[in-house]
């Protein structure tokens, strides 16, 4: 059965009444558990488009782009985005559902705060009730506000990222250092790494805006460092 399938029959036992606490508790387990994470990823998606008071065809179009849905399955994904986008009532319970998946400190839940920036923006604005969602949903996942600032400065234009920031080390770190954060910062986010974990490949796009990111800052102390 595919995973689509899967989350369509885990839907409809949402939409019959039971709790996403009964329905979560049977998704624990490798290959359901790739299940849960789609659902809970798509719900907060939906609701991190709802928290500004509306959901724009940009910011369903953003989704998509970071969250790969054949053409086939859009009827089951958007089942589940409409269900969940309905108001942004209970948000926190996908977002603690997607930690205790990980764990914290997991860079997949950096790769999914990060997708819910790339929606958060695709409208052209952000909103202070958005930058709250994000907050919660940070708080939730034990990011640091370091972290969170580093991630909203690659998407919010009131602040250029910095490359320190972006790799998790001291400015005045060793060059060895520096290298070793920035290799460790690609490994987490190699898709490999990310299947092995329990992500599904439909959501391997959530990780490619990090990568860049984690690279960019590479290159950008390696040149400061040899002028």
């Amino acid at each position: 059965m595919s995973l689509w399938k899967r989350i369509a029959q885990a839907v409809a036992a949402l939409a019959r009444g039971e709790s996403l606490a009964e329905v979560f508790d049977r998704l624990r387990s490798p290959p359901e558990r790739s299940v849960a994470f789609a659902i809970a990823v798509i719900a907060l998606g939906a609701k991190m488009a709802k928290a500004d008071g509306r959901v724009t065809r940009d910011e369903v179009r953003a989704f998509r782009e970071v969250f790969a849905v054949p053409p086939e399955e859009e009827a089951n994904a958007a089942r589940v985005f409409d269900l969940a986008r309905q108001d942004v009532a209970g948000f926190e319970l996908y977002a603690e559902r997607i930690a205790r998946m990980f764990g914290p400190g997991d860079k997949v839940l950096e790769n999914v705060l990060e997708g819910l920036f790339h929606i958060a923006v695709a409208d052209g604005s952000y909103d202070p009730r958005e930058d709250a969602f994000l907050r919660d949903v940070a708080r939730i996942f034990g990011i640091t506000e370091r972290t969170f600032c580093c991630l909203r400065a690659e998407y919010v234009p009131d602040a250029p990222a910095d490359p320190y920031d972006v790799l998790d080390i001291a400015p005045d770190a060793p060059m060895d250092e520096v290298r070793a954060a920035w290799v460790r910062a690609v490994k987490d986010s190699h898709p490999d790494r990310l299947l092995a974990r329990g992500v599904p490949e439909e959501a391997m796009r959530l990780a490619e805006a990090r990568m860049i990111a984690v690279n960019r800052a590479w290159e950008e102390i390696r040149r400061a460092r040899a002028a």
